[in-house]
């Protein structure tokens, strides 16, 4: 098992940014590709980002390149999402989560966070 926390998430206005969090205990962090996932009210889960399990290969949503940067620090257990230029269309909870690879597809990720919210003001 892999238990997930989320934090970071807040109000900000357009053109601001945040920085999420998602601190990993359990089993080995470094043994898992990661990834940042959201949902908007009434809407499905939509993948964000994704990083590989050493860090050197990220993967963005088209919606977010340029705009979000994914990153990790094994040695602390700790994933990261730096947003920047955030636009209202943005607002959604956001998850964490953990698969055997750098996947697209929430089906694929074996264990979840419980979310935080991000609401982006315009």
């Amino acid at each position: 098992q892999v238990q997930l926390v989320e934090s970071g998430g807040g109000l900000v206005q357009a053109g601001g940014s945040l920085r999420l969090s998602c601190a990993a205990s359990g089993r080995t962090f470094s043994n898992y590709a990661m990834g940042w996932f959201r949902q908007a009210p009434g809407k499905e889960r939509e993948f964000v980002a994704a990083i590989s399990w050493g860090g050197s290969n990220t993967y963005y949503a088209d919606s977010v390149k340029g705009r979000l940067t994914i990153s990790r620090d094994n040695a602390n257990n700790m994933l990261y999402l730096q947003m920047n230029s955030l636009k209202p269309e943005d607002t959604a909870v956001y998850y964490c989560a953990a698969a055997l690879g750098a996947y697209s597809e929430p089906a694929q990720y074996l264990y979840w966070g419980q979310g935080t919210q991000v609401t982006v003001s315009s």
